[in-house]
């Protein structure tokens, strides 16, 4: 049976540059203005993501990384790296704010690293439908500001957003805060375009619709250069943010459960397990946790105050703390949910990692199949999204590290119970979430990057491809 985790980096590989080819590249490069970046602490700096989330992806990992940098602050910039590259056969990897938790941003193959956070500007905002346009590297957490003061508001945020930048989490993001009212960040709607470069000897600046965008959306930066994205927004609404507390599991469960299905307007539902809350840094003002009070955060209208005071008794839960979102001291509930769980119970106890997984219904089986075999080897963390519709539960458990073959067995059982898995633990796209490959992906690489430079080794579609191609 084939292992769901890796043991080796995808093959095959290009070879890393030559000293030739870095220094016929470097010359380019300074030749357009642009100031090749060579020293050990840059290039590692700009080659690692939080992959050390993973046992299985850290010795893998660790130490790659490019061999040149580069910073570009405009399109025209980003057309004279592609060219250099492609002139050279020289591999091009992207980075954002380096948020990615898969080393969705590491050279597997040595190479360029072309980083992108000067270029972040909102360049359009059509006040009637809300629809914006904004440059790559502009951090979510700034576009959101000026968002705001127009009366709309990002759709989907990771937990990183304060950090994450808008053509990062296009590349490797999925889900997140919003994800209980939009679905998923591929989901048809909310990319509405994209402006890419190609990584040719003559690199071309793409105008791509909602529909040829598709293909760019999730793929790693393998298959063209985001140096802009045109999306939807949403009217902005003043979050408040709730916590709630259970005496039981059982109760915040079915809280999780009711919650979403109500006439309540939520943007972010999240549901802790005891043992994870305790490790939470509250904000100020919110009681600490403890092993025995299970928490739902939740971010919510302010009109679904008098409603929740006649739903928690019946749901056997307290309101502990509640706070304006953007006007509470200390963390807010934002970045307590999704990844940043993980973060923190791992500055406790670095001795966990997690998974990611979406939940068959109802969910009280799966869970209880898992406790069962697993113990609290497995401590729960769920989060309320929309999948294809319907109102689910995603689970991103934190699990103990008891080596590979432990894991595997976890992600094995969890499927055949009926899970459908995001591998955090895996290098490729489609290991680390699509399932399979999507074939217009490779297409959109056979276009936009036909030499195979752009983040080689994370697209398995391309690697099969080239695989036959070799053969």
């Amino acid at each position: 049976m084939a292992s769901l985790l890796p043991s080796a980096l995808p093959q095959p590989l290009p070879e890393p540059a030559s000293a030739q080819q870095l220094e016929q590249l470097a010359a380019d490069l300074r030749a357009a203005g642009l100031m090749p970046l060579r020293s050990s602490g840059e290039l590692e700096q700009l080659s690692a993501d939080a992959f050390v989330y993973s046992p299985v992806l850290q010795p893998l990992l660790q130490g790659l990384r490019a061999q040149l940098g580069v910073r570009a602050v405009n399109a025209e910039q980003v057309l004279a790296v592609a060219a250099a590259c492609g002139r050279y056969g020289v591999s091009l990897t992207l980075r954002g704010a380096g948020t990615g938790n898969y080393g969705q941003a590491t050279p597997l193959a040595g190479g360029l690293v072309l980083e992108l956070s000067a270029m972040n500007r909102l360049q359009q905002l059509d006040p009637a439908s809300g629809v914006f346009t904004a440059e790559a590297g502009i951090l979510l957490v700034d576009l959101e500001e000026q968002l705001q003061v127009r009366g709309r508001e990002l759709r989907l945020v990771p937990s990183t957003v304060r950090s994450a930048s808008l053509a990062g989490y296009l590349a490797g993001g999925s889900s997140g805060i919003g994800s209980l009212r939009w679905g998923f960040l591929r989901d048809p709607g909310h990319l509405l375009g994209l402006e890419i470069v190609t990584l040719e000897s003559t690199p071309r600046l793409l105008q791509l619709g909602a529909a040829e965008a598709q293909a760019i959306n999730h793929a790693y930066g393998c298959n063209g250069i985001i140096t802009s994205a045109t999306m939807a927004s949403a009217a902005a609404v003043p979050w408040q943010q709730w916590v709630l507390e259970f005496a039981s599991w059982e109760q915040a469960l079915a809280a999780a459960q009711q919650l979403p299905n109500t006439a309540l307007l939520l943007n972010a539902l999240c549901a802790l397990e005891g043992p994870v809350a305790q490790w939470m840094p509250w904000p100020k003002g919110c009681p600490p946790a403890t092993a025995s009070g299970h928490r739902l955060l939740i971010l919510a209208a302010p009109d679904a105050r008098l409603a929740l005071d006649a739903l928690l008794p019946r749901l056997g839960g307290q309101l502990v703390w509640e706070a304006p979102q953007g006007q509470s001291r200390g963390i807010p509930l934002r970045e307590l949910c999704w990844n940043h769980t993980t973060l923190h119970a791992r500055s406790h106890d670095p001795g966990f990692t997690y998974l990611q997984l979406l939940l068959p219904q109802p969910e009280q089986a799966a869970l209880e199949a898992l406790r069962q075999r697993w113990g609290h080897d497995v401590l729960w963390h769920l989060e309320a999204v929309r999948a294809q519709g319907q109102q689910r539960l995603a689970c991103l458990p934190l699990v103990r590290w008891r080596g590979r073959e432990a894991l595997e067995e976890l992600i094995r059982q969890a499927c055949d119970l009926g899970c459908l898995l995001f591998n955090p633990h895996a290098i490729t796209v489609e290991d680390g979430g699509l399932g399979g490959v999507d074939a217009e992906q490779v297409a959109a690489k056979a276009s936009y990057d036909p030499a195979g430079l752009l983040n080689p080794g994370k697209l398995r579609g391309w690697l099969e491809r080239s695989a036959l191609v070799g053969a």
